[in-house]
């Protein structure tokens, strides 16, 4: 069988990803196209249990308590489990994968933790790690949503209604988010992700119309996703 495709809607926190994911699976579904969505990490899995020890600040209320390549470790079993006991026969069968963050979310979050002379490094075994020794498919797209860091912490906020106490230790730390913000712009750069900038004019634009943006860079990538 004909192995299917894997888009991901990458973006720092509060950027919008959950959001554009479903919208995008439910413009394809309505197509008659095989899809389904999947988002990382998967929290109501058990594969998931060392990702949010770690979110919680089990292992230290700093990010950098833990490094770059343990972190990476913890998400990727997560991906790793979800590809076999849920939508890998789905893939490998011809189906469509809209993924709500991925292997690409290490290549942000981890790198943030680490000087930029390493990062290709790090990019290096990152992706043989995933991709080449647990096996897990390499995206065929991503498309990163780009949120300033700030207007990021403010989406957040309104997102926990004010609660700063509910954030993550990624999401309460505004350096962390910057250095993130810097490597996702590094990874999208030399990786040929596709940026799609989410404010214009001073102002965040609206949830269609950076739908319709990435409806189109598929259809550019592949035309049997066009409306």
């Amino acid at each position: 069988m004909k192995k299917g495709k894997l888009y991901v809607i990458e973006g720092l926190d509060g950027s919008g990803k959950a959001t554009q994911a479903q919208a995008l699976y439910e413009k394809l579904r309505e197509r008659g196209i095989l899809v389904r969505k999947v988002s990382f990490p998967n929290y109501a899995s058990d594969s998931s249990a060392p990702v949010r020890m770690y979110l919680r600040g089990d292992f230290g209320r700093d990010p950098s308590s833990v490094n770059a390549y343990a972190a990476s470790s913890f998400y990727a079993i997560d991906r790793f489990a979800g590809f076999k006991s849920d939508w890998g026969s789905f893939y490998e069968n011809g189906g469509v994968i809209i993924a709500d963050r991925y292997t690409t979310s290490n290549a942000i979050h981890q790198c943030a933790k680490l000087p930029r002379d390493q990062w290709d490094i790090f990019l290096q075994w990152l992706f043989h790690y995933e991709y080449d020794l647990l096996g897990i498919p390499a995206p065929d797209a991503v498309i990163y949503l780009l949120v300033d860091p700030e207007v990021s912490q403010k989406l957040m906020t309104g997102r926990y209604e004010g609660d700063e106490s509910k954030k993550d230790i990624h999401e309460q730390d505004l350096e962390y988010q910057k250095k993130s913000a810097a490597a996702a712009a590094y990874c999208a750069g030399h990786l040929g992700w596709h940026t799609v900038r989410c404010a214009a004019g001073g102002r965040l634009r609206s949830v269609e119309e950076i739908g319709k943006e990435i409806s189109d860079i598929l259809a550019g990538i592949d035309p049997s996703a066009a409306d």
